[in-house]
């Protein structure tokens, strides 16, 4: 029999960031999101590897959620550079055109979408045939650019994920390959 690898990706809670659609900065969880991560505890997590992104605000999410998870630096929020804390509207249009339709551009000084998908199907490699059984905390980005490597679709599919403060998303490896579980 093959053995399985299943993770589970939950994006955090509310941010007041998320609320003014401004880029994310380390903040940490907005009331609403407190009292969403409170509501969501419970997930069965037994025998399974814990793990969260540095931020504060999955951190915070994970603890909310009953998890006792380790810091995992690869499942760190997209680094949006000069742009954290500023409002789509407050970027300049042709950065951000540029930044909306090409996955390779990075006119923030940041990190580029094709950089972020290759620093997660790292970290996808790394729990490939290692744990059987993962819970990982993390950001929407992170699990936007997971979905684009399981699919296997072209990075212009980024931004046509939209996931929802608290969502899970499961992941299976199996026969060298990711394959998605809704």
């Amino acid at each position: 029999m093959t053995e399985v690898v299943r993770l589970a990706m939950v994006s955090h809670a509310m941010t007041d960031a998320m609320a003014a659609v401004r880029f994310p900065a380390d903040e940490p969880l907005s009331d609403i999101g407190r009292r969403q991560a409170e509501a969501a505890a419970g997930l069965d997590i037994r025998g399974a590897r814990q793990l969260a992104g540095p931020e504060m605000r999955v951190r915070q999410t994970a603890q909310l959620l009953g998890l006792d998870a380790t810091t995992e630096p690869r499942l760190a929020d997209l680094d949006c550079g000069i742009w954290r804390g500023q409002t789509l509207e407050g970027v300049p249009a042709a950065d951000r055109e540029a930044w909306l339709s090409d996955p390779a551009a990075s006119p923030h000084g940041g990190e580029s979408i094709v950089d972020l998908i290759d620093r997660v199907g790292g970290w996808l490699d790394s729990l490939a045939n290692n744990t059987l059984r993962v819970v990982a905390v993390t950001h929407p980005a992170i699990i936007r650019a997971a979905i684009v490597i399981t699919l296997g679709v072209a990075p212009t599919s980024f931004w046509r994920i939209d996931i929802a403060p608290l969502s899970c998303i499961a992941i299976n490896f199996r026969e060298n390959r990711w394959t998605l579980r809704m």
